[in-house]
């Protein structure tokens, strides 16, 4: 065991995308931004789309997650979210045609339109994340 570190678990529906030893990390809680660094009391937080910060020996890296669940324990913490991409992974052009689609359905009007919003908002989130992270500026 390591007290100076956390075991650091991201999961998708796809993959496991992450199982590393980190130093911290900071993830995009639906009330705001939190920090967990080794020792932390235990908890289990919602996750909103946004950046997922992780410091580890080698310097930092820089995700953008999207919405779901972490469970901190005070040596680990399991985050399990519909999707996870390293910043420098992320297609830019990609990410904005997908805000411009999620604009568009929320823009629509009618009953199919209606059933949809929910999604759309959750796409719009995604995308606007991951243009935060990729270090661009999204429109709207």
């Amino acid at each position: 065991m390591h007290p100076d570190t956390l075991a650091l678990e991201v999961v998708t529906p796809d993959r496991r995308v992450l199982s590393v030893r980190v130093r911290s990390v900071v993830l995009p809680g639906e009330l705001g931004l939190f920090g967990v660094l080794p020792g932390h009391h235990p908890f289990l937080a919602g996750l909103a789309a946004g950046p997922m910060r992780v410091r580890h020996a080698g310097g930092e890296d820089t995700f953008a997650v999207g919405g779901g669940f972490a469970e901190v324990l005070s040596d680990r913490v399991s985050v399990l979210v519909s999707s996870c991409e390293r910043a420098a992974d992320i297609d830019v052009e990609r990410a904005r045609g997908a805000l411009d689609r999620a604009e568009k359905a929320l823009r629509a009007r009618g009953p199919a339109a209606e059933a949809g919003r929910e999604e759309a908002r959750g796409d719009r989130q995604r995308a606007l994340a991951r243009l935060r992270v990729a270090g661009r500026r999204a429109s709207g």
